[in-house]
């Protein structure tokens, strides 16, 4: 089966036949089905269809979004002023639809008062709860304090879902 440029069917032909036909029109012959019967084949130029093709792929691209896990450090010492402005950056990423993690980092005398960072994670966490949901509570990992922090509307999504499917099998039981 032949098809030709603008999308008419030329019908049903051998592929010499097929040949000529793609070769007057200046144009490609393209094995488009191989599986169907008979195969289709289309008249097209070749070099911008994969042109075309790879455009398609890179606006697509474009508009996918990835889950992807930020990091924002600051250490037991710093000031109160400073916390709100890395409040203000993990609000930002979040606004970006990315996941934060925030991690307290102590370097030797600072790890004997851990109660420092579990009070500037607390207090961050507090500045960003509109926006954010806390995904993993703050947890020790070696000389480090971390929490995790998700966009709030994707936490609400999933629980949604969650919902949605706790009522599907309660309607299947």
């Amino acid at each position: 089966m032949v098809i030709d440029a603008a999308g008419e069917k030329l019908g049903v032909m051998s592929v010499r036949q097929a040949l000529q036909v793609a070769e007057q029109a200046g144009l490609d012959l393209v094995e488009v089905a191989p599986n169907s019967r008979p195969p289709v084949c289309r008249l097209l130029d070749y070099g911008r269809f994969k042109y075309e093709q790879t455009k398609k792929e890179r606006e697509a691209k474009k508009h996918q979004r990835s889950n992807v896990l930020r990091e924002v450090r600051f250490r037991p010492r710093i000031k109160e002023h400073d916390v709100e402005a890395k409040a203000n950056l993990v609000l930002r990423l979040l606004d970006e639809g990315s996941k934060v993690r925030v991690s307290v980092i102590f370097r030797g005398r600072e790890g004997s008062h851990p109660e420092i960072g579990w009070r500037h994670l607390r207090h961050l966490a507090e500045l960003v709860k509109d926006k954010a949901a806390i995904e993993r509570p703050p947890a020790a990992e070696g000389d480090n304090l971390t929490m995790i922090l998700a966009p709030a509307k994707h936490l609400k999504e999933d629980a949604k879902e969650g919902a949605a499917k706790e009522v599907a099998k309660d309607k299947g039981e």
